[in-house]
């Protein structure tokens, strides 16, 4: 899971370590000045990432969002048994503690992220995986070279064209391939991003799908995410030639009393903070 989940409106946005701390601000961005400004925010905040959540994460676990639902419980890829000797791609892959999970499991998979940064920790967790670092929109691989693709909150919320990903994905998929993809639940975008009380009144139109970004003092974005609406992001997986054959919210365990920006167990207890889309490739 390689997003921060930095959220919607934080009030504690990340901070080049060269610059002063960004303007949190609402405008657009298009393809190239997003990819530009995640590459170069992972880049930078890989390290404290890692830091503050790689207990989380672990080294070799299959988590889907700060709830912390397991793929080993979930089984939204297919029961765990049924991944062996399969060819998977994890898009926006971070440390690659997804993949680890499921090479464990004997398939075979492919590690991709933007961040040079975040594929380094990958490396210092353990080596043996494949690593690709490449823009989720144009993958360097030829046509149906998967059986499974998956996404723990990596790549599509900062990706201007969702779609676009999504049909390179189809194109690297075989056929009856499963696309599985988490991201920020959409309702999320009309809270403030605050763990506590003040997180729980609607401040913001659910429907403004203006981008939220960080920009340094040029005007130059740090940090772009996108918002699509639940419709939105349904109406994209179709777009990209996929059926949707599930979508899961996952809703707040009771041994989970973590914080995570604005992931909490007084909100996900209330409302939903993680929106899982499970994709076939007919």
């Amino acid at each position: 899971m390689s997003q921060e989940i930095h959220g919607t409106y934080s009030s504690e946005p990340g901070e080049p370590a060269e610059s002063a701390e960004p303007e949190a601000t609402r405008r657009a961005a298009d393809e190239a000045e997003s990819s530009r400004a995640s590459r170069g925010w992972w880049d930078r905040n890989a390290d404290e990432y890692q830091s503050d959540h790689g207990g989380f994460l672990g080294d070799d676990r299959f988590v889907w969002g700060p709830e912390g639902l397991d793929e080993a419980e979930a089984g939204l890829l297919g029961p765990a048994a049924s991944l062996k000797g399969l060819d998977v791609l994890e898009i926006g892959a971070g440390a690659a503690q997804c993949s680890r999970w499921l090479a464990a499991q004997g398939a075979r998979p492919v590690a991709l992220d933007l961040s040079h940064r975040q594929l380094q920790h990958a490396l210092r967790i353990g080596e043996g995986l494949p690593l690709v670092e490449a823009d989720a929109g144009r993958l360097p691989f030829r046509g149906a070279s998967f059986d499974l693709a998956c996404s723990a909150y990596g790549a599509v919320p900062f990706v201007a064209d969702p779609v676009r990903v999504f049909r390179e994905v189809h194109r690297v998929l075989r056929p009856g391939g499963r696309w599985v993809f988490s991201v920020t639940h959409p309702v999320r975008w009309a809270f403030p991003d605050e763990p506590g009380p003040e997180g729980l009144s609607v401040a913001a139109s659910y429907f403004d799908r203006v981008p939220y970004v960080e920009q340094d003092e040029a005007g130059n974005a740090v940090y772009v995410e996108h918002h699509r609406t639940l419709g939105d992001r349904v109406r994209d997986v179709v777009a990209g030639g996929f059926r949707l054959v599930d979508l899961v919210e996952p809703e707040w365990p009771a041994w989970n009393n973590q914080e995570w920006g604005g992931w909490s167990p007084l909100r996900g207890n209330l409302i939903p903070g993680t929106a899982i889309f499970v994709c076939e490739r007919d």
